[in-house]
């Protein structure tokens, strides 16, 4: 589960490598879990690349460590 200031790795091709959330968006949700959306800022970023340190994006959750439960 993703809380505000969890640092998580990036898993696409934009450049950013380390992300920290800022914000779970959606209500008043807390925590988030896959495939919700949340807000972060760019920790670590390859060079050349379009996104940059310090930057704010929003940022969709795919993968958590945390086994998923789904419905039979």
């Amino acid at each position: 589960m993703i809380q505000q200031e969890t640092r998580l790795n990036v898993a696409d091709n934009t450049g950013a490598r380390k992300l920290q959330c800022i914000r779970v968006l959606g209500g008043n949700k807390t925590f988030a879990s896959v495939g919700d959306t949340i807000v972060g800022v760019v920790k670590e970023a390859l060079p050349n690349m379009p996104v940059k340190k310090s930057d704010v994006v929003q940022a969709v959750v795919v993968r958590v460590k945390q086994s998923l439960r789904r419905p039979d």
